[in-house]
């Protein structure tokens, strides 16, 4: 497949799926092809905690305590690494609140933005996605459901949409 323009993209997983909820991991796919990935440890004022969120991300506490990295730390990696660029979602909806939780918990200002995929989209690319991210899905047989994992799933989605469409147009 020919090399496409690659997106910088972002995944957070989260403590849970309601208001209260709050970053526990980030990902990144960058640009390049390379991956980021961090746990947080939560700041001491979040608390919501969500088994059946925890059913699907496979990621505890005890995980978070061990291996996590300060909300601090995280928010400045964040910013040394996108300072200046546009970063894309899948999940901008929750995503970006939890990327904002995440900065004025850690007390610094974002230097890059966050944006939903589609305004990068075209209609077309829209319509084969969600095929095309399956079959990836199935390729790639990833053995869990984590951050940068998925970052990684929705950049190659997004390329191979695209490259579709361009040969298509080529003919």
């Amino acid at each position: 497949m020919p090399r496409i323009s690659t997106p910088f993209i972002m995944d957070i997983e989260a403590s849970g799926f309601g208001p209260d909820s709050y970053p526990i991991e980030v990902g990144l796919a960058l640009g390049d092809g390379s991956r980021f990935c961090s746990l947080i440890v939560p700041a001491e004022h979040w608390t919501h905690w969500d088994a059946s969120a925890q059913g699907v991300h496979n990621i505890s506490r005890e995980m978070l305590a061990r291996h996590g990295s300060h909300i601090h730390q995280v928010a400045t990696e964040l910013n040394a690494m996108l300072s200046g660029k546009t970063v894309y979602s899948d999940g901008w909806v929750v995503d970006k609140p939890w990327l904002i939780r995440l900065f004025e918990a850690a007390g610094i200002d974002m230097q890059f933005q966050l944006s939903p995929i589609e305004v990068i989209m075209t209609e077309p690319q829209i319509l084969l996605w969600d095929e095309t991210k399956a079959r990836l899905t199935r390729e790639a047989n990833i053995p869990r459901h984590r951050a940068s994992n998925d970052a990684w799933l929705i950049q190659e989605t997004y390329r191979h949409t695209l490259a579709e469409l361009t040969a298509e147009a080529a003919g």
